[in-house]
């Protein structure tokens, strides 16, 4: 009898991002909370996700709504209790899924009792738990590194200890120091706090930052800088992040994570280890290491704001990540998150269905963003009612994160479902509700969210979508098409990246022994095919080989 190959659980899974604030209120605060998330469990369950990742809900001041993190091991009154997150992990094990969280490793808030201590003197026993440095002598900052927000200095000075201390983002975020051995272990304490509470994934949030170069140099100046860019990117952040070091700060993680192995004690590589990376493609996938760093670098590359979608753009894209993966390392794909555009907002909903298609077929882990399952779009946000810091100061540019991260939509009621009538939720709920919400698409058999759980069933019966491999195939222009196969199983995904209709000449194994599983329309299950594809405009089909003919 052949041996069964053992893949982890995260292989297969498709992960579901809930934005903590924003998914649901259940104590009429208008915020979203944990039990808000818990409140939602059978919708998620119905939907067919398999994990689900949680934004912070550290104690924090919110300066970064959450990623200032004051308090590591425990949550913010505004999101719940840590019994509410061990009843979330528990419910989420009663009915098979995965929760994920959130380690925000490069810095923490500047009211943590950490940095509240160092910044009380220099002789204090955590003053080298951040990274503190004299004045030039001029008085001048040690270095010409920027803030990510603001584009000012990176360096805030403290008048009480008469030194500066580093902040990447905002000047409430101090950066924590790795190389202090006390407080790197401190941090992977955290970790350990997490792990042994039953999580099954880790998220490092900003993980090339964790380290900076030891010798403080300048970063370059970018000569193709102009005002309509991002004030930060006046540099090349050449020596405040993604330093060659930093693979051995991604190998120290991974270590501590397979440690815990999973919740049986008989898998090392059960408790996944994502890492954010903005970087390319070429970049990222050295994070997979010699298969001894990230599990799951993540590839953001469909979401960069330069990208420009198309099904030549698309197929490029997939064809160099294959080429570049490490042996053994696992893709892994998103269209959208709290930090960029929603994709319907960026490609419009057509498209964003072929969106859908495309990440719920290609080769390797999906990342769902919440709503998007809806198509979801950006919401307009007025500019007194404006949250985000990177907005606040650095207006006009588009940088702006409130309109991806707008309350979800449960049904038609005044505030969607979200919170009562009655509250006013943290952000406004977008204009079009009443019509783009979940209760109203679980009616229609055509709707976005029909078509996106018609995905994810399909995907858990496809052994060939969960770990099959991937080859494109020869097609015109406004297509892309490529095959999924595993053992006997054989599929087809053809997306039409254009509003025309199209005609495509199946692979010839395919010719008059194929059926169409789905159509992005959702009215074309079960047809037979012959010698050729045709797709409407906007259309995406995914078709299966009848080896029985």
């Amino acid at each position: 009898m052949a041996l069964m190959t053992h893949f982890p659980w995260w292989r297969s899974a498709v992960i579901y991002q809930t934005y903590v604030r924003s998914f649901q209120d259940s104590n009429g605060d208008g915020i979203g909370d944990i039990r808000g998330i818990i409140q939602r469990l059978d919708y998620l369950e119905w939907l067919g996700i398999d994990a689900i990742w949680v934004t912070p809900f550290y104690p924090s001041p919110m300066a970064d709504f959450g990623y200032d993190v004051s308090d590591h091991t425990n949550v913010d009154p505004m999101f719940g209790t840590l019994s509410d997150i061990d009843s979330l992990i528990g419910y989420l094990r009663d009915r098979n899924l995965k929760v994920l969280i959130d380690f925000v490793a490069a810095h923490t808030s500047d009211q943590n009792q950490w940095f509240i201590e160092s910044r009380s003197s220099r002789s204090h026993p955590k003053r080298d738990w951040y990274i503190w440095k004299d004045p030039k002598s001029d008085g001048g900052t040690p270095n010409n590194w920027l803030g990510r927000f603001d584009g000012l200095s990176a360096w805030e000075w403290d008048h009480n200890t008469e030194q500066y201390y580093l902040h990447s983002f905002l000047k409430e975020q101090p950066d924590i120091n790795w190389r202090s051995p006390d407080a790197r272990q401190a941090m992977l304490d955290v970790l350990h706090f997490w792990l042994q509470r039953g999580v099954d994934g880790i998220r490092v949030d900003a993980a090339y930052r964790a380290l900076k170069d030891p010798q403080f140099r300048n970063n370059p100046v970018n000569p193709d800088w102009h005002p309509a860019m991002e004030p930060s990117d006046r540099l090349f952040e050449v020596f405040s992040k993604n330093i060659p070091e930093i693979h051995d700060f991604n190998r120290m993680l991974r270590t501590l994570v397979e440690g815990y192995g999973d919740t049986y004690g008989t898998h090392k590589d059960e408790r996944l280890l994502i890492a954010e990376l903005y970087k390319s493609l070429e970049e990222i996938v050295k994070h997979y290491g010699a298969n001894d760093e990230f599990h799951l670098p993540l590839n953001s590359e469909l979401m960069s704001s330069d990208f420009q979608w198309s099904a030549e753009s698309v197929r490029e894209v997939v064809e160099r990540y294959e080429r570049l993966l490490p042996d053994g390392a696992w893709p892994n794909w998103s269209l959208g998150n709290h930090d960029k555009h929603r994709v319907a907002s960026r490609i419009g909903t057509a498209q964003a269905k072929i969106g859908m298609m495309l990440l719920l077929t290609l080769r390797g882990t999906p990342t769902l963003y919440y709503g998007d399952e809806l198509g979801m779009e950006d919401g307009w946000i007025p500019s007194e009612h404006i949250q985000d810091p990177w907005e606040k100061k650095s207006p006009g540019i588009g940088v702006g994160r409130d309109p991806e991260r707008t309350p979800m939509l449960w049904d038609g009621s005044a505030n969607a479902g979200f919170c009562s009538e009655s509250v006013q939720p943290w952000l406004p709920i977008t204009h079009d509700y009443r019509n783009i919400n979940v209760q109203a698409q679980q009616q229609d058999s055509r709707s976005f969210l029909s078509l996106t759980r018609a995905l994810l069933h399909l995907r858990r019966r496809q052994t060939a979508l969960q770990l099959g491999d991937y080859i494109s195939l020869y097609s015109p222009s406004q297509l892309f098409c490529y095959r999924r196969f595993y053992q006997t199983s054989e599929i087809v995904v053809a997306l039409n990246f254009s509003s025309q209709y199209q005609e495509w000449v199946l692979p010839v194994e395919f010719r008059n022994q194929s059926k169409v599983l789905l159509s992005t329309f959702m009215d074309r299950q079960g047809g037979h095919l012959g010698n050729t594809l045709e797709l409407r405009g906007n259309e995406g089909l995914i078709i299966e080989r009848n080896y029985q003919s």
